[in-house]
């Protein structure tokens, strides 16, 4: 341990110069409007925060450069931007990837945008001046959504920087960040302990990490770039007690933006009518046999409650002793599953599972790769595509493939407002597939069958929507992932209540064969998702002590129901730092295994 905590200023030094160029090259990558004479595009709007203005100059320079650039949302950055800000601003973006990246979350300075007119009609743009930060960050995040592959940032030497106004930073941060806000302001304590361990134990190499520390401001920004901080030679003398300073400002900043209109009052109304009758409505009545094979060697495999939202009532999945099938039993109704999936993707739930899935690039990349040695599809459909995530991403993969989405909620809409898919059919996919029959050549299917009723009704209708020699892709979670024994009922992929199948490989083999599909790849070890650990331990820590503002939860929302759970949530967070890495390394042995937590399956449909 000892000889651990030597190494801690050599490491923390090399982070900290490594960083700071890092900063460097992402600054010194902006790109800086010029003067032009042209006139501002009809097409383009201007929105700016309180405080901001915008002259003439700029907003022709702006006009023509994303004209030039092909750009429908431009991010103005001031050129003078205090150093707390750019260091924000050069953390959050990467220039060279920003505009590429489909999924990328909406990030900038905050200060004043451009917008295409149209793009602003569909995201539904109606103020344009004095918008507080919140509302800026809120609406960059939105436009980024609407011009995935055509927003970017540019340096505007003609617009002066808001002052540093850190009592607003922490609503800032919340917006940008959301539960991640928590982990943002975590890591500089983190930093600050290692300098000061770095000292103590090792005083030379703790003293050059304090010096790095130190100067980083000025390997950031220092030279003729294009972002030159009004503030740097006093940020960078007072750095040691100023930035400490700045996050204690931070994390006691009081500001909120302007009061919206609360609807946690009429949910809490709502849920505790619902809940007035119990939970047994929610529920079908136990089945004595397995809905797969028919046999009734069934047997508890977990039994639980809902570790994510912490709605009321218990849960079982069951699993065949025959075919090793394993299902939710008893299962839930019609308005168990409105009741449970409410507020979950949409409402109360919406930005943290946008943001969940928006981290998910790699495993849409493989799904979409699956199909290259196969075909080159022209008209795909995603079948519980949600905010069309995957369709979203995928056009990079096949830049001339339509893709269509179905989704039963109105997520599927918004993804079609967005445009990330061409058409968003809402609905159940059994009953929409006689007007969809034989309009696509590639139909999937990801972390979708295991939430349906009737798994073999969704295999049928993608048989009917594929035209002859179409291609059904499908990625589940595996029940056989020795993962699940290790981790119980907090193993993620059981994910109750949601879960109503899990089908073991042969199963599903099995029954795509008996419908006259051909199997032409199986994927079991590049479908794995590396978030066990993570998952494991959130499940926990949410089982343990749950938001309290949750309005189907009973009682009263004290203020020790808030302690216990912010605690716990920060006490957890070096442990959640431990578990992503592990997650990841976890990941690379289980890629080459048969063992990971989810399989891909491509099977073609017959020619006749």
């Amino acid at each position: 341990m000892s000889a651990l905590f030597g190494w801690l200023p050599v490491v923390m030094l090399t982070g900290l110069v490594l960083n700071g160029l890092r900063l460097r090259s992402r600054a010194r990558r902006l790109p800086t409007l010029t003067p032009t004479g042209e006139a501002v595009r009809l097409q383009h709007r201007f929105v700016t925060a309180e405080g901001v203005e915008l002259d003439p100059d700029t907003r022709r320079a702006a006009s023509a450069f994303a004209d030039a650039a092909g750009l429908d949302v431009l991010d103005l950055v001031p050129a003078d931007l205090p150093v707390g800000r750019a260091l924000d601003l050069t953390r959050m973006v990467a220039p060279t990837s920003y505009r590429a990246s489909r999924l990328a979350p909406g990030r900038g300075a905050f200060h004043a945008l451009l917008v295409d007119v149209g793009v602003a009609e569909r995201a539904g743009l109606t103020r344009c001046d004095g918008l507080d930060p919140v509302e800026m960050v809120e609406l960059t995040v939105r436009l980024k959504r609407y011009a995935c592959a055509s927003t970017d940032l540019a340096v505007a030497p003609g617009l002066r920087a808001r002052p540093d106004a850190t009592h607003q930073r922490l609503a800032v941060l919340r917006a940008v960040y959301s539960a991640g806000a928590r982990i943002v302001l975590a890591l500089p304590v983190l930093a600050y302990a290692a300098l000061v361990a770095g000292v103590i134990v090792q005083p030379v190499w703790g003293l050059a990490a304090v010096a790095a520390f130190w100067v980083q401001p000025y390997v950031a920004f220092a030279g003729r770039g294009p972002i030159r901080p009004r503030d740097l030679h006093r940020a960078v003398l007072v750095r040691p007690i100023g930035d400490p300073l700045r996050w204690l400002a931070t994390v006691t900043g009081r500001w909120r933006p302007a009061a919206k209109p609360d609807p946690y009052p009429d949910l809490v109304a709502r849920y505790t009518a619902e809940l007035s009758d119990g939970t047994d409505r929610f529920f079908e009545p136990r089945r004595e046999s397995c809905p797969w094979c028919g046999s009734d060697a069934l047997s508890v495999l977990v039994r639980g409650g809902d570790l994510i939202q912490a709605k009321p009532g218990e849960f079982t999945l069951e699993r065949c002793g025959a075919c090793r099938h394993v299902f939710q039993n008893p299962r839930l109704s019609i308005a168990g599953l409105n009741f449970y999936y409410r507020d979950f993707y949409d409402g109360l739930g919406e930005e943290q599972t946008e943001f969940l899935f928006g981290t998910n690039g790699a495993a849409y990349r493989g799904r979409a790769e699956m199909v290259r040695p196969f075909t080159t599809p022209r008209a795909w459909l995603d079948v519980g595509g949600g905010h069309g995530h995957f369709c979203n991403l995928a056009r990079d993969t096949w830049p001339d493939t339509v893709f269509d989405g179905l989704d039963m909620s109105e997520s599927i809409e918004e993804a079609e407002r967005r445009r990330w898919v061409g058409h968003g059919h809402r609905g159940m996919f059994p009953d929409l597939a006689g007007e969809l029959a034989g309009r696509y050549d590639v139909v999937s299917m990801h972390h979708y069958l295991e939430h349906t009723r009737e798994p073999l009704e969704e295999l049928d209708a993608a048989r009917k929507v594929l035209h002859a020699g179409g291609y059904l892709l499908i990625e589940v979670p595996n029940p056989s992932s020795r993962l699940s024994r290790v981790f119980g009922r907090y193993w993620v992929p059981y994910f109750q209540p949601q879960h109503q199948h899990l089908i073991p490989l042969d199963n599903l083999v099995r029954a795509l064969e008996e419908r006259g599909f051909a199997i032409v790849a199986v994927d079991r070890g590049r479908a794995h998702q590396p978030a066990d650990l993570t998952g494991a331990l959130a499940l926990l820590v949410n089982s343990a002590a749950p938001n309290p503002r949750q309005p189907w939860l009973p009682g009263p929302v004290s203020r020790w129901r808030h302690v216990r759970h912010h605690g716990l949530l920060t006490a957890a967070l070096p442990f959640f730092l431990v578990t992503l890495v592990a997650d990841q390394l976890l990941g690379l042995a289980l890629r080459r295994t048969r063992g990971g937590n989810a399989y891909r399956v491509l099977a073609a449909a017959p020619i006749s």
